[in-house]
């Protein structure tokens, strides 16, 4: 996997999912279910400090995972994420 950190343009349906992206000048289009892939929920923040036992933190989806290509055949596994107003490429799996 290659850890990146690039800004990307994604284009979610309207429940979210990621269904197309543009990354380094080239058009994917998911081929996949995407994955949600789940950390704390930013909410929970100023409480993060708390014990909650026998619990766990608050999650909401912070990031997906997903399979996309392009139509001539180039294909990775990204994980990408929200940055404020923007995405972001977190991974790219060959």
């Amino acid at each position: 996997m290659s850890r990146v950190q690039e800004f990307v343009e994604v284009w979610p349906d309207e429940s979210g999912e990621p269904k197309r992206l543009v990354w380094r000048g080239r058009r994917f289009r998911v081929s996949d279910r995407p994955t949600p892939l789940v950390g704390p929920a930013e909410w929970w923040e100023p409480f993060a400090g708390h014990d909650v036992s026998p619990g766990r933190h608050p999650l909401s989806i912070a990031d997906w995972r997903f399979q996309a290509g392009t139509e001539d055949g180039e294909t990775h596994m990204f994980d990408v994420g929200r940055d404020g107003d923007r995405w972001r490429v977190l991974g790219v799996f060959d």
